[in-house]
């Protein structure tokens, strides 16, 4: 059994490929690998934990990660595909958040892109998309998002699509880094209907 079952609330539904404005956002596909290595390869896109890029080994290992979440939980991150380009320019989604034991049961929306599309809001749109399932299709009761205290730009994200902030904690550390800060935030579904969509991106 994949460690990420039971450890979320039920789905009403698995989570469906979605379609934004600007991204085709997809369930992983292990032909993924390429584009994904591109990618994953530029350091930035792992500064927060890691500190280095990841190699191709350990991003076919991230997809094969990924795909056992799916399978096991119904959900997971799409990958995220720029529409204009069809390129691939990371990913964006949900998962069962393993590494912080002490708000699980849990789902999390996270996201990481290719640094050549920063600042284009492509996080904003894509955790949007993913916190509107969540509370349709999935009929989740509730998603947070733990992004590393020090990580200005991801937790800025959060900020942006209006998550409300929670406290600070500490990851626990494991085999390849120290403990971490993060923060905590939270949506419901209440609180995500009322949001305003015509906010900036």
């Amino acid at each position: 059994m994949h460690p990420a079952s039971g450890n979320h609330a039920p789905i009403a539904a698995p989570l469906p490929d979605v379609t934004t404005e600007r991204l085709a956002l997809r369930r992983f596909a292990p032909d993924d690998l390429d584009a994904l290595a591109a990618v994953f390869a530029k350091r930035e896109v792992w500064e927060f934990p890691h500190g280095r890029a990841f190699t191709r080994d350990e991003t076919a290992a991230f997809i094969e990660t990924q795909l056992g979440h799916w399978d096991a939980c119904g959900f997971g991150v799409w990958i995220a595909i720029e529409r204009t380009t069809d390129r691939v320019v990371g990913y964006v989604g949900l998962c069962v958040p393993m590494f912080l034991p002490e708000v699980l049961p849990a789902v999390e929306v996270g996201w990481r892109f290719d640094p050549d599309v920063w600042g284009r809001g492509y996080a904003s749109e894509g955790a949007r998309a993913a916190l509107d399932q969540a509370f349709t299709t999935l009929a989740l009761p509730e998603v947070c998002s733990i992004p590393q205290a020090d990580n200005t730009a991801s937790v800025a994200v959060a900020d942006r699509i209006g998550m409300r902030r929670g406290e600070v904690v500490t990851i626990p550390e494991n085999d390849e880094r120290g403990p971490l800060q993060a923060q905590l935030f939270w949506t419901t579904p209440d609180e995500w209907a009322g949001k305003d969509r015509s906010l900036p991106r």
